[in-house]
């Protein structure tokens, strides 16, 4: 039987890792959430859920690294760029949130990746990182790096294939002030203290030339990225973290992480695992740029569950291209709901592409919410523009109101596919042709019988199918085309389509 990668790193959990297992990943919330960070909490969350399948208990730590630096204004608070760029250089959780509705700046992307986790329904312990700096949880691996520094610049020298500055230190000062923590350079240091300049230029911001000493334990500090990550898995005790393919390519942060726990901490790394790139339109995701829609834009077009579904579909280092075109949209849609049929069948007697298929729906959602295709929803919608009628001619009540938003938001953002933009219009006179395959409809039919009437019709009328069915949609609604025509007229009441056109 074909596994998901979630089950597969499930497994792997289980046969290599002593319990409790303990589930990380994290993200710097400098920007608004778009699909590439929904991965870094959906990923985890969905191995838990599988950890959780098995009858194992598992723990979730999502770290909101909010003590990284601010380091541009995102296109998404260009109103506010004045008044936030005096903060550039500062950590994130220093600089004040300009909307004023959070606590701090990373605050006011991290409180909406927590109310992304809600509509996820990903179940995560979230910690702000710059919380356990200040209780001291990360004094302790501080020290270390300081009395190892010789060891900790060698292997990040060896694992990156790069070299370091002499300026280099484990830690970054955050300064006593400017508050920022971009320009600080240690300048000497013992195992408990340590002093520092703040003179670097760092093209986005410049160092005020503070000169200052701390210790350890005021905690106005942060371990530099590639000692801070394995860091916060040490502490946390994780079993297995996963992070983006460009972090796992040769050179790469893994690779650190990896050396850290086997040479400097003497312990076994976690499980690590690697994810391939969410593409808007062919393109890489950037907060900062405002390149691709954010998920609290897109959430409002899809259900929260397809775009889990989209996600969770893929291989796990395959590149997934999210497309908002109204095609794509909409073939999104139906692949959900066949997939849907997919999960309710035998997943042993399913071929490899509909097993993937049927898991990721059963990853996603325990059921689809509503009854019929999404088009036959925005067709009705668009004939009746009445959504308790809406719900009344299709029987479900419950699934049209799910629906109804979305529909209503792809109206509005101008999503809904060309055949199925229009106005019910009927409109007289009418041709011989097309009159006469009116005339011939039955109460009686299915939306494939009057499909096939149109074909039945041109052959005894000696004309081509494509010109009737243009003419009828042109009596209908106007328009050389539209949505099939069977499921359209079937729709109207073919007794309410004879007595508009016929009279």
């Amino acid at each position: 039987m074909h596994q998901h990668w979630s089950e597969q790193l499930a497994d792997k959990v289980i046969s290599e890792k002593k319990k409790p297992y303990v589930i990380s990943g994290g993200m710097t919330t400098s920007g608004p959430a778009h699909l590439g960070t929904l991965c870094e909490f959906l990923f985890p969350s969905t191995i838990q859920k599988e950890l959780k399948k098995k009858g194992e208990d598992s723990h979730y730590y999502f770290f909101a690294d909010i003590l990284d630096a601010f380091d541009s204004v995102p296109s998404v608070m260009e109103e506010y760029k004045e008044q936030l760029e005096p903060h550039l250089g500062k950590p994130l959780c220093y600089v004040p949130d300009p909307a004023g509705k959070s606590k701090s700046f990373g605050d006011h992307f991290l409180d909406e990746a927590r109310h992304l986790m809600d509509k996820f329904n990903v179940d995560a312990d979230i910690i702000r990182v710059n919380e356990w700096y200040e209780n001291g949880k990360f004094d302790k691996h501080a020290k270390f790096f300081l009395e190892n520094e010789e060891k900790a610049r060698e292997v990040i020298e060896k694992t990156s294939g790069r070299q370091l500055g002499k300026d280099w230190s484990p830690i970054m000062p955050i300064c006593e002030k400017c508050g920022k923590i971009a320009t600080t350079v240690v300048t000497s240091h013992d195992n408990e203290s340590y002093e520092y300049i703040c003179n670097r230029d760092v093209k986005y911001t410049k160092g005020c030339g503070f000169e200052g000493k701390n210790k350890l334990s005021d905690h106005k500090y942060k371990i530099m990225w590639r000692l801070h990550w394995p860091t916060w898995m040490d502490i946390a005790g994780t079993s297995i973290e996963g992070a983006g393919i460009d972090h796992h390519t040769k050179g790469g942060s893994w690779d650190t992480c990896t050396s850290i726990f086997g040479e400097m901490f003497k312990k076994d790394h976690p499980i690590g695992y690697r994810f391939g790139f969410v593409l808007f339109e062919g393109k890489k995701y950037s907060k900062s740029k405002g390149i691709g829609m954010g998920v609290s834009e897109l959430i409002k077009l899809l259900p929260a569950e397809i775009i889990s579904y989209a996600i969770l579909r893929p291989d796990l280092q395959e590149n997934v291209d999210i497309k908002t075109d109204p095609v794509n949209l909409l073939r999104l849609m139906e692949e959900f709901q066949k997939s849907s049929e997919f999960a309710s069948q035998d997943l042993e007697k399913l071929n490899r592409s509909e097993h993937k298929r049927a898991l990721a729906f059963l990853l996603s959602t325990d059921k689809l919410k509503w009854k019929h295709s999404f088009v036959d929803v925005l067709l009705y919608y668009q004939i009746y523009q009445d959504w308790d009628k809406v719900a009344g001619l299709l029987d479900d009540k419950e699934g049209i109101e799910y629906l109804k938003p979305y529909v209503l938001e792809w109206i509005s953002k101008e999503k809904v596919p060309d055949d199925y933009r229009f106005k019910y219009q009927p409109k007289k006179p009418v041709n011989e042709h097309v009159k006469l395959f009116i005339e011939a409809l039955d109460e009686n039919m299915q939306p494939l019988d009057i499909h096939n009437l149109v074909f039945a019709e041109a052959e005894k009328g000696k004309t081509d199918p494509k010109t009737l069915f243009s003419g009828v949609y042109q009596t209908l609604i106007g328009k050389e085309r539209g949505p099939r025509l069977g499921k359209l007229v079937y729709a109207i009441g073919v007794n309410t389509v004879k007595h508009d056109v016929l009279g």
